[in-house]
């Protein structure tokens, strides 16, 4: 049986096995944000509060979706049932933002980046289990480097710790879908799928227009 086919059960915790994985980080994604994304950020700032907004309602929904597909699989049950609660604590404090700025959320729009990451998940049960996990857990990386370099870049004040507490929520999501993906899969083949799926982000975050979204 190969390790694709490997799912029934969650995988038994293993010393030399966690040796073998290495948990992925912003500095891992092999494109870097420019300085031209953060100046069109900061140019129109209540417009990318908006779409923060939105990608946080967004999150929370995709969070939902997953326990709707795997009810059986309690970890992940309680695993996104608390994410989806943080997530939604998140566009609670992101519209509350926008309100003390004088504005107010925006309709959603359709996101290029997330609709090209998700059409890189493969068909059948398995690998498509695999890839909802480890998709996941990269948009967060990247969400965790850009969150970042808002943070970085506002003045010294709440909105700046607000955006520093965005960016570390946003590794810790990461490292929550990589671990239920080591859980549920074997390291070899984690690691396999994290190469290529790293290298496939790179080019479509260096493909995106530059604009006042997280995106």
């Amino acid at each position: 049986m190969t390790d694709e086919q490997l799912l029934a059960k969650p995988r038994a915790a293993n010393t030399s096995a966690a040796q073998d994985s290495h948990y992925v980080h912003t500095a891992d994604l092999r494109y870097q944000t420019g300085s031209a994304w953060i100046e069109a950020v900061l140019g129109d700032f209540n417009g990318f509060m908006q779409d923060h907004a939105a990608a946080e309602k967004k999150a929370a929904g995709m969070a939902m979706s997953m326990i709707s597909h795997y009810p059986d699989k309690p970890e992940l049950v309680e695993a996104m049932s608390e994410l989806a609660v943080e997530e939604m604590s998140h566009f609670r404090d992101v519209a509350k933002w926008l309100h003390r700025r004088g504005t107010t959320l925006a309709a959603d729009r359709k996101d290029p980046y997330i609709l090209r990451v998700r059409d890189v998940i493969r068909l059948g049960r398995d690998v498509y289990f695999l890839d909802r996990l480890l998709t996941a857990g990269i948009i967060e990386a990247r969400g965790a480097e850009r969150f970042g370099l808002v943070a970085d870049a506002l003045p010294a004040g709440s909105l700046k710790n607000f955006y520093r507490g965005i960016a570390r929520s946003e590794q810790r999501h990461l490292d929550l879908f990589e671990s239920l993906a080591r859980r549920y899969f074997s390291n070899t083949l984690v690691n396999a799928r994290i190469d290529e799926l790293l290298d496939i982000e790179a080019g479509i975050a260096a493909d995106i227009p530059t604009r006042a979204a997280l995106h």
